[in-house]
């Protein structure tokens, strides 16, 4: 009589398949997702899972790695779940019969978690209950949770498992970065410990490194909890043609592995991406065969250059900026960003401007989508050249995740520590409007992975080696057409770490007003966006053009009785006045927009409502 997998478990070490994707791969069988084969072309899996099982694996894997519904989404597939993952049981039941057990397969959905992008945990935990449904359904003897680089998608997904049936074996497999100093760290242990909250029959790592790191990997897992450890390391890192991954597996170098993983306490193994049936069974034969006594593996010490983790460095000190929020009344002026590398006039705008008191200048980043420097250097050279403060925006509309990751580091290494960060305008509004849009994240994610980086941890919670100190700001449009949209949007962005608003122009202290009953209940600092009028024609284009803005009809109509441009210009400065007088007890800032490069016009204003430097009045 068959043993179930948890007294099976108990009796010695258990080997796994391999990869299904690269046995179909070995047949000609190229499409994405692989799991769509399980419904074309079941006779073929049936026949690679029997393979594994005459092999040696005592684990067969079902074909459904990504057979969630969101994941199936972007291949069309999400409304075959349920019959993708019952018959992806069958097959792997027909070819196990008693020899093997059959692991029903939960892979990620492919997605970023809110607020780093926008799937709301009940969604993702829906479903995982969906496709673990399937799977119970068809008769799974396990599950086996897989291929999760978010540790909290993957708490998702043991949530749903628990919600359809608590009794189930389950085995959790965090996926790694290929980082060496990360894994020479405590994040493997810290990772153990909080999958071991769960009642899970294992746990351990799978996919991303290969059997060198994974070794490192294994150690720190085995050491940190006493639930047994599963690790299925790739067999190499992949060659990447368009979606498919392309391996160059060697089973003997993976036997060895193998041996050594064992040695080291590992209770099940097999190998994951690239790993064929040769693969398998030469890791069954060695790990069946083997004593205690293994070769050593090359690497599975960390080297000198990624030792456990280094003594923390000091976390720098706030911004000035940030030292100045709630203990005077701030200004900071929009600097107009010239097209190509002459920066001169901004440079000098800049220092003309802080002559005249003001805290800092705020740099755009292609709004509009338009070709401009990068708002991080040229932060850089007007911070350093000029000695004034910069607000830098940063969209996420050009970068993905990593570069978005990799720019804000080398920001904060620069001294770039002001981030408002800005979803971004789409490129077809832009100069290149066939460009291609990139939008990972938004700006709520971008937020989050900023308050990440100031408690030491990037986007996924993987370590940093110390903490940054990033000032975070977001945008808040008052004028915003789906109000209760913009409202809820803003305290997302509060909730995911901003620590100051920046509206968009405001002319009417009536809507002030309404945005001020929102502002209070947050708790966050606000400067008021302030933008002077030209003319009535500058009026009616931003009111009736530009998306975001309103203008009053009556600040309209006294615009334009101004009967020449000065007049208008000195009417606009009235109103830009009259405004910050009847707002200004309610807000800890102004953040002016000036008419194209008129910073006289941001310093008569100032003068105007009294907030020059007394040096500067004398």
């Amino acid at each position: 009589m068959k043993l179930s997998f948890v007294e099976r478990l108990q009796r010695g070490v258990l080997v796994t398949d391999g990869s299904i994707e690269a046995e179909l791969q070995r047949r000609g069988l190229w499409e994405q997702p692989p799991e769509l084969y399980t419904l074309q072309k079941p006779a073929v899996v049936e026949e690679i899972h029997r393979a594994f099982v005459e092999a040696g694996a005592d684990i067969v894997q079902t074909n459904t790695v990504r057979a969630n519904r969101i994941a199936l989404e972007r291949y069309g597939l999400s409304e075959k779940v349920y019959e993708l993952n019952r018959t992806a049981v069958w097959l792997a039941r027909c070819a196990a019969l008693h020899r093997a057990y059959v692991a029903g397969v939960v892979g990620p959905t492919g997605r970023f978690l809110a607020p780093l992008g926008n799937l709301e945990p009940e969604l993702i935990r829906q479903a995982f209950v969906e496709q673990i449904v399937a799977l119970v359904d068809g008769g799974a003897e396990l599950l086996l949770l897989k291929g999760f680089v978010e540790l909290r998608e993957l708490e998702l997904a043991l949530e749903a498992a628990q919600l359809v049936n608590p009794q189930l074996p389950v085995v959790a497999l965090k996926a790694f970065p290929e980082d060496g100093a990360v894994l020479a760290g405590s994040l493997p242990a810290r990772v153990a410990q909080r999958l071991s909250s769960f009642p899970l029959v294992a746990l351990g790592a799978s996919g991303t490194v290969g059997p060198q790191r994974m070794v490192g990997i294994a150690r720190k897992l085995v050491a940190a909890s006493a639930l047994p450890v599963c690790v299925l390391p790739d067999v190499s890192v992949p060659h990447i043609r368009g979606e498919v991954r392309l391996y160059d597996p060697d089973p003997d170098y993976l036997a060895q592995s193998a041996r050594t993983l064992v040695a080291l306490g590992v209770r099940i193994v097999g190998a994951d991406g690239g790993a064929t049936v040769e693969c398998i069974r030469a890791i069954a034969e060695s790990v069946r065969s083997s004593s205690t006594v293994v070769a050593r593996v090359h690497l599975d010490e960390p080297s000198p250059a990624i030792q456990p983790e280094q003594a923390k460095q000091a976390r720098p000190a706030p911004t000035p900026f940030a030292q100045k929020l709630g203990t005077k009344f701030l200004v900071t002026v929009e600097l107009d960003i010239p097209r190509g590398v002459e920066m001169s006039a901004l440079l000098e705008g800049a220092r003309f401007l802080r002559r005249f008191g003001v805290d800092a200048v705020n740099i755009s980043d292609g709004a509009r989508a338009r070709l401009r420097m990068s708002s991080i250097a040229l932060s850089y050279l007007v911070q350093s050249q000029t000695g004034m403060e910069c607000i830098t925006h940063v969209a996420c509309r050009d970068r993905n995740v990593v570069a978005l990751q990799a720019e804000l580091l080398g920001a904060h290494a620069l001294g770039v520590r002001n981030i408002l960060a800005v979803t971004g305008d789409p490129p077809h509004i832009g100069d290149y409007p066939f460009a291609t849009a990139v939008f990972d994240v938004d700006s709520i994610g971008l937020i989050g992975i900023l308050r990440s980086f100031n408690e030491g941890r990037d986007a996924l919670g993987n370590p940093l080696g110390g903490a940054t100190n990033f000032c975070i700001a977001c945008a808040f449009n008052p004028a915003a057409d789906d109000w209760d949209g913009e409202r809820a949007h803003l305290e997302r962005k509060v909730a995911a770490g901003a620590q100051v608003i920046f509206t968009q122009p405001v002319f009417d202290p009536g809507l002030w007003e309404r945005c001020l009953r929102v502002i209070e209940k947050l708790g966050v600092p606000v400067l008021v966006g302030v933008l002077p009028l030209r003319t009535v024609r500058h009026a009616e284009f931003l009111h009736y053009e530009v998306p975001g803005i309103r203008i009053p009809q009556w600040v309209r109509r006294r615009m334009a009785r101004a009967e020449t441009p000065e007049a208008a210009l000195r009417e606009g400065i009235a109103l830009a006045v009259e405004f910050v007088h009847a707002v200004r007890q309610t807000v800890q800032g102004i953040y002016l927009m000036p008419p194209f490069r008129r910073y006289d016009v941001a310093v008569e204003i100032l003068q105007q409502l009294e907030l020059l430097p007394e040096a500067v009045v004398r």
